[in-house]
């Protein structure tokens, strides 16, 4: 009996061990930044890991009030790219941490 007790305890140190550095490598991710661009880097948008957005550029010869859905377009696709990117880094430092939990 007691030996299922220590292999528990065992578990538990593992479960939080495993937490703190889930926790750290969201904080980490948190503070980065990552930067979408539109076609030819004509829109710009930063995003913080954490998915705020912290910047965005617009270069001036893009800016025409005859055209502006192509602008609105622009940083639409700025935006996603930038979003797509968190996304990808989120699953690569988080998706670790799930690997063979059942469930995830």
């Amino acid at each position: 009996m007691m030996r299922g007790m220590g292999n528990m305890q065992g578990m538990m140190k593992q479960v939080q061990k495993m937490q703190k550095d889930m926790e750290k490598a969201q904080a980490e991710l948190n503070v980065r930044e990552f930067v979408g661009a539109s076609s030819n880097d004509l829109v710009t948008a930063t995003f913080t890991g954490d998915r705020k957005m912290k910047d965005i550029s617009i270069k001036e010869d893009v800016i025409d009030p005859e055209d502006v859905e192509m602008l609105q377009d622009l940083v639409i696709m700025a935006v996603n790219d930038a979003l797509t990117k968190v996304e990808k880094e989120t699953e690569a430092t988080m998706g670790k941490y799930a690997k063979g939990m059942p469930g995830f």
